[in-house]
Order: structure tokens, then C-alpha cells, then sequence
């Protein structure tokens, strides 16, 4: 063969290797919130003009490289990843605006809520996961249905053919997934044991492939056939356990070991510098996406060795641009809920559609989310699923409903006499309509009630509720204080209150409601009115038998029900009450006839509680409140103070009588000081003055009650304390001081909440 023709067939054969384009695959590790990093590893990858002909991860590189695959750019990732959005997905935190306050129920002295159910075992009865998952499912629902619509449930057809590693925990081995539901497969494959709960796929519980193979090169050479592998690593395994901590221990005994290279020729390693972050915290993304996009350009010329071709920014965009367009927006026209008995699935579907033909993503979202905060569910996984026929998705929900049945415990420990027991059982039924029953009890010296009742919930477009309810409330205040009398036998002042309750209540904003009520009450009051009493004496009463007409605006977004350090809270409420006095003199009163007296009124009420923005660790606050009423005093001095409204702002003044802190219309304010000292142990410094319209005054002589001079006095509270909040509940040690009374400082270590029941009053 001459020269000439061996010339011209070398030529040949590098034009033809030189005209096979190079298969290049990029593999990101598993790593949890340390997979930002590959966020830089792409950006600089695409900046280089370096083809990406395949992704493959695990767990947040599942994440990552499915967003890439579905056509989202780096910078569109690293926003999505570094948004507050993104942080309260994985941590399972609902979002402000779809808490609905009006659900609520009344704060009670609960520590700890369980499901009950006979036929299951204790096991089964616990949360399979610590953070919640409605958050994320939802939001990779959103992220990755409508490329998975494009691609038609095959991966080979995204905008980068794409693989994710999941661990099948009954084989025990890692599973390859390639088609099928994008979401779930993303999923599935961050489901960190004991964080998220498993996902089914197949018919198989699915968790993170990070157990089996956290950092899948084999993908690339074996399902891929890859020429060249470039892999971002940003963790060996989960760092050193925590002696302390039982779930990191669990993590490194079940996440697997992986190699430490790329055990294939032609492949780059890129190990971004990565800190140390928490396993969920997602607030360094940026950070961490630096790192990466440093680490691979140190790579770039390693890479270039054994990758020859590029792709340009254009046709880049381009490619990217054809694929997004081919996505069909997310539309839903028929929902298909699992689970549930046909006239529960009804209810679910006329909850998310209100009886429109289609319903779009934007629309869906907040009656989704109300859905979920009625608390009839244990678990939903969405899934949409394209109809070409309809161009538009049918939304799947997989729903495991809750127990029926679910008890609270909780209550109150004191070093002083403010110690109770709080019992609560609720059943709830899903049905037309929601339907809650409930059954409470307090037990202690000091306060005891019981409580019944019932609520029905119309979820229909514009949602409202019925609530019955019927309580007993008794209160002991002479077994609460020291400073009445020495001889502590008899009881000075007893309190019983036997009421219903109806109330037609709905929905302002997601953190505000409406209520209207009507409550009809008995109470029935025991009481000494002189110092001078013994045992065999028999104290005076008065019963008062009464309606209450009322509307009442709440607005209430407080991080806590005890305690609060953010947020904010305003009621304002107008009431009518109408009713008889009944006194029945005892064996000390002057008064020897019993007296029946007719008394009706308006009470309009405004409390504001606000937070303000911290300071570094310190936090302020603003407490006011105010009545005005043309509320009569009643037929002795200690009856009008019981039946006075009450100035209380903090807990333990709620278990004291304090006749300077009760006026019939008054105004009180005060500033709060909350210094966090360390994580969940705060410093609390308050201070406030009451000012009374006028003053009830005694005349010792007749027992009587008279009113003072217009703004003639005024009075102060003052409060320190240490809160430590733990996770039943706040551990406190303080000091109150209350001016004018006979015991002005009081030292409190409590252990619980300070709440009870709601009163007779409105």
C-alpha cells in the first residue's frame, strides 16, 4: 500500500473517531444538605462547555441532578435549594399562610397527643418519620410531574437521560430506577431512615440509596456505557455519631460505606471543600455551590484531557428551551384518592375541587394544605399523572387515614399549690362533613373541670363550623393563696361554673377567625367577706344564672400557647350578658336577707400581644389590653370583684385573686424583654401598669361595694423569669411582684402549662 493511500486512511480513522461524540456522565454522591456543592459542579461544567450526555445520583444528588434532568438551569437549582421555601419542605414545616388557626382548638395544658387503636400495635401507632413529609411530596409533585409528562415516564428522554439509586429494603439491595413516576423515584431515593418515611415503588417500600450505594458510578458504566465519568463527591459517609444522639448512630449503621474513587478509567473525581452543616440545612447553599463550582474548575483541565467535544451556550438554551415547552402545565381535572370509603373520597374531592370542571396548580395548593391541617390523614402521597386524551393530570393520592381515637396528657408541677393533672380524649370521623367529639378533664386542688364537646366542619368554598361544647370549672383560690387568712380550714373564695357553649365560627384569614356565640351559664359562688370567721361558720353565696350573645374577632400567629417569643396576637370582642343574681347570706354576712337582683351589660374587650424583631438575641414585646363595660357592681364588695373583669398577663396571675388588678372597665400595657441565653432556655423581664376607669372600693361595715374617683389609682406587675422550653413543655423559675397586695412577691418553679378550660364569661 503506497504512502499516499496510508495517509489517507489514517485520516479516515481520526475523522471517524473524531466523529463519534463522547458520552459523558455525571454522577453526584448522596450527602444530604452538603449536596449543594454540585450545584457549582454543574454550573461550572456548563460554563466550560463541557456535554453533560447523562446524570445519576442518590438521595440530594437524586435531587439534584432530577431537577437538571428536567430542564432547570444551576442558578434556577441553587434558588430553589436556598430558598426558605426549600427549608421548610425538608424540615416539614407547613407554611404560615396554610395554618388555618380557626382548626385550633382551645390552648389546653397538654404535653404530649397520641393515636389510639386497639387493633394495632404500639409499633404501628408510632410516626414512621421525624420531620413530616406533606411538605416536600408536594413540592416535588410540583417540580418534577410536568417533565416527567414531557418524557412520558421515561428517563431516557428527559432533557439529560437520568438514573437514581433506591434501596429496596427487603432484598437488601440498591435498585436502579429508570422509568416511572420522577417524583417518587426522587423521593424515594432521600428518604433517610428514621427522617423520611419510605416510599413505595413498584409495590416495595423504597429508601435512600445511600444505604446500598451512596455514590452509583456503576451507573454510568454499566447502564450508561459511558466514555467518559465525572463524579462530585461530597461525602465519604455520615460524619462521627453522636454519642447522644440515637438517630446519627442508626444513620451510620445503615447508610453504606463507599468507595473512596471512581473505580473505572476515564473518570475525574471532584471533592468539593465542603463545612460541616447540619443533615437538613439547606441555609449554606450558596456557600456550598461555590465550593463545588472552585473544585471543578480545578478539574477543568483534567477533564478537557479526556473530553474533546463542547456544546455551546446556545444550543444549550435552546435544547433546554424545546424541552421546557414540551412540558404541560400543571392542570387538574379529575382527582382519584385512595384509601378512603366512597363517601369520604367525596368529600376529599369536593374539599380540592369545590365542583369545578378543572382546578389549576395554584388553586389546588392552599385546599390542599387545609385538607391536610383538618388532621383526618396520617399520611397522602400525591402523584399527577398526565392524560394526553385531556391534556391535563389526574391527581393521585395515596391517603393512609389517622386513628379515630387520641389522647393528650399533660398538666402542671409547682413547688406551689398550682399543681393539676389535664386529661383530654378526642375521636374525629371523616365523613359529608368533619366531625370532632372531645372529653376533658383537670384534676388538682386548686382548679378541677370537665369538659364535652362536639364540632362539625362545612369545608365547602367559603368553610365554617358548629361547636358545642358544655363545662364545669371549679376554682379554690383561698387553697392558692396564703395572704387572706391564717386559718386556712374554711374556703374563702369558691368558684363553680356550669355552662354551654354554641359557636358558629369561620375562617378571616389563614391566622385569624370570626365566632359568634351564645352561652348559657350557672355559677354559683362561696366566699367569706370578714376575716373573722371560724369553722362552723357558713359562708355567703351567690348564684348567677345568665346568656351570653357574642361576636369575636382573633387573630393569632404566637409561636407558643405559654410563653411566646414571635409572632402576634389581636382580639377584639363585643358581648351582651344578661342574667339574675341570686346572694344567699351566711352566718357573717351584715346582710341578713337574701337578694335578687336583675343585671344586664355590654363588655367590648381588646387585647394585642405583638413580638418584635430581635435584636440579635434579644427579642422585645408589647402586651395591652382593655374593657369597656357599663357592667353594675353587684350586691356586696366581693361578689363585684369576682364578676369584675380581670387583669392577667402573666400565667400565674391567672390562679390569684388580686383586687387592685380587677376594674369593671380598665386599660393595662406593658414591655416584654426576651433574651435567649442558650438554644431553648430564654431570660423573660416584664413590666406592667393597670390603670382602672374607677377603682372598687370596700366599705368594711355594710359589705358593699362602691366605685372611686375616675382614674384615681393605678397599679404595676413586674416579672422575671427563666424559661426553659423542653419538648413537653416549659420548665420555668421566676418571680412576680404585684403591687399593693398583701404578699407582693411571689416565687414560682412550674413545670407545664398554666391554662385551663374557657370560662363562663365571655
Amino acid at each position: 500500500m503506497s504512502f499516499r493511500k496510508l495517509t489517507l486512511l489514517y485520516i479516515l480513522v481520526i475523522c471517524c473517531l473524531f466523529a463519534h461524540s463522547q458520552k459523558v456522565a455525571v454522577i453526584l454522591s448522596g450527602g444530604a444538605s452538603k449536596g449543594g456543592a454540585h450545584i457549582g459542579v454543574l454550573r461550572a461544567l456548563e460554563e466550560q462547555h463541557i456535554p453533560i450526555s447523562y446524570i445519576a445520583g442518590t438521595s440530594v444528588g437524586a435531587i439534584i441532578g432530577g431537577l437538571y434532568a428536567s430542564g432547570y438551569t444551576p442558578d434556577e437549582i441553587e434558588t430553589m435549594i436556598s430558598s426558605e421555601e426549600f427549608q421548610k419542605n425538608a424540615l416539614g414545616t407547613m407554611y404560615d399562610e396554610y395554618v388555618y388557626y380557626y382548626r385550633r382548638e382551645e390552648p389546653n395544658a397538654s404535653w404530649v397527643s397520641l393515636d389510639i387503636n386497639p387493633k394495632k400495635k404500639l409499633t404501628s401507632s408510632l410516626p414512621a418519620s421525624l420531620k413530616s413529609p406533606f411538605m416536600i411530596d408536594f413540592r416535588f409533585m410540583e417540580l418534577f410531574a410536568p417533565a416527567n409528562a414531557a418524557a412520558g415516564g421515561d428517563f431516557d428522554k428527559l432533557f439529560v437521560p437520568f438514573r437514581c439509586v433506591v434501596a429496596d429494603i427487603d432484598s437488601s439491595s440498591a435498585v436502579i430506577v429508570k422509568k416511572g413516576d420522577l417524583s417518587s423515584a426522587i423521593r424515594a431515593s432521600m428518604s433517610i431512615p428514621f427522617i423520611y418515611n419510605p416510599v413505595i415503588l413498584n409495590n416495595k417500600l423504597m429508601y435512600d440509596g445511600g444505604m446500598y450505594n451512596n455514590f452509583p458510578t456503576n451507573v454510568a458504566a454499566d447502564d450508561f456505557k459511558a466514555d467518559v465519568i465525572i463524579g462530585s463527591r461530597v461525602a465519604e459517609r455520615y460524619d462521627k455519631p453522636d454519642p447522644e444522639d440515637i438517630v446519627s448512630q442508626l444513620l451510620i449503621m445503615l447508610m453504606g460505606k463507599q468507595s473512596s474513587g471512581i473505580p473505572y478509567p476515564n473518570s475525574v473525581l471532584i471533592l468539593p471543600n465542603v463545612p460541616s452543616v447540619d443533615l437538613l440545612d439547606f441555609g449554606h447553599t450558596r456557600v456550598l455551590a461555590d465550593s463545588g463550582y472552585a473544585a471543578a474548575m480545578r478539574k477543568i483541565p483534567a477533564i478537557r484531557k479526556l473530553v474533546h467535544d463542547s456544546v455551546s451556550a446556545e444550543d444549550l438554551i435552546r435544547r433546554r428551551e424545546t424541552f421546557n415547552n414540551s412540558k404541560p402545565g400543571l392542570v387538574f381535572d379529575s382527582i382519584i384518592p385512595k384509601g378512603l370509603t366512597r363517601s369520604q373520597a367525596a368529600y376529599v374531592k369536593q374539599v380540592l375541587k369545590h365542583g369545578r370542571e378543572i382546578v389549576s396548580l395554584d388553586d389546588l395548593r392552599p385546599e390542599y394544605y387545609r385538607f391536610i391541617d383538618e388532621g383526618f390523614i396520617k399520611t397522602i402521597y400525591p402523584g399527577a399523572r398526565f392524560n394526553p386524551l385531556t391534556g391535563h393530570y389526574d391527581l393521585l393520592l395515596d391517603i393512609r387515614k389517622a386513628d379515630k381515637f387520641s389522647v393528650d396528657f399533660g398538666g402542671n408541677l409547682s413547688l406551689g399549690t398550682v399543681n393539676e393533672a389535664f386529661l383530654e380524649l378526642r375521636y374525629k370521623y371523616l365523613w359529608n362533613n368533619a366531625l370532632h367529639f372531645l372529653a376533658n378533664g383537670y384534676f388538682g386542688k386548686f382548679y378541677a373541670s370537665a369538659k364535652l364537646g362536639a364540632r362539625v366542619d362545612f369545608n365547602t368554598k367559603y368553610p365554617w363550623y358548629i361547636d358545642l361544647s358544655y363545662t364545669y370549672n371549679h376554682f379554690d383560690y383561698f387553697k392558692n393563696a396564703t395572704f387572706f387568712f391564717d386559718d386556712k380550714t374554711p374556703s374563702y373564695i369558691i368558684e363553680r361554673e356550669y355552662f354551654g357553649d354554641v359557636c358558629i365560627g369561620l375562617p378571616i384569614t389563614n391566622a385569624g377567625k370570626l365566632g359568634i356565640d351564645l352561652t348559657y351559664a350557672f355559677t354559683n359562688n362561696k366566699y367569706y367577706q370578714s376575716n373573722q370567721f371560724s369553722r362552723y361558720d357558713t359562708a355567703d353565696q351567690t348564684g348567677f344564672n345568665f346568656f351570653a350573645p357574642s361576636v369575636c374577632f382573633d387573630l393569632n400567629s404566637l409561636n407558643r400557647k405559654q410563653y411566646a417569643s414571635a409572632g402576634a396576637r389581636l382580639k377584639l370582642s363585643l358581648a351582651y350578658v344578661n342574667g339574675t343574681e341570686d346572694f344567699l347570706p351566711g352566718s357573717t354576712s351584715t346582710e341578713k336577707n337574701e337578694i335578687e337582683n336583675h343585671h344586664d351589660w355590654f363588655c367590648f374587650r381588646l387585647l394585642y400581644d405583638n413580638y418584635f424583631k430581635s435584636f440579635g438575641p434579644v427579642k422585645l414585646g408589647f402586651y395591652g389590653e382593655a374593657v369597656v363595660s357599663n357592667q353594675a357592681l353587684f350586691s356586696n364588695y366581693v361578689s363585684s370583684l369576682i364578676h369584675a373583669p380581670a387583669f392577667q398577663p402573666v400565667p400565674e396571675s391567672q390562679t390569684l385573686i388580686l383586687p387592685n388588678f380587677r376594674a369593671l372597665s380598665y386599660a393595662g400595657a406593658g414591655l416584654k424583654v426576651i433574651v435567649r441565653v442558650y438554644k431553648k432556655i430564654e431570660y423573660r423581664l416584664e413590666g406592667y401598669l393597670f390603670q382602672p376607669y374607677q377603682e372598687i372600693l370596700e366599705d368594711p361595715a355594710k359589705q358593699t361595694a362602691s366605685l372611686g374617683p375616675v382614674f384615681s389609682t393605678r397599679s404595676v406587675i413586674g416579672s422575671t423569669s427563666f424559661v426553659y422550653h423542653s419538648p413537653l413543655g416549659p420548665i420555668s423559675l421566676g418571680v412576680n411582684y404585684y403591687d399593693k397586695s398583701p404578699e407582693s412577691f411571689h416565687l414560682n418553679l412550674n413545670f407545664g402549662y398554666i391554662l385551663f378550660n374557657r370560662r363562663a364569661m365571655p
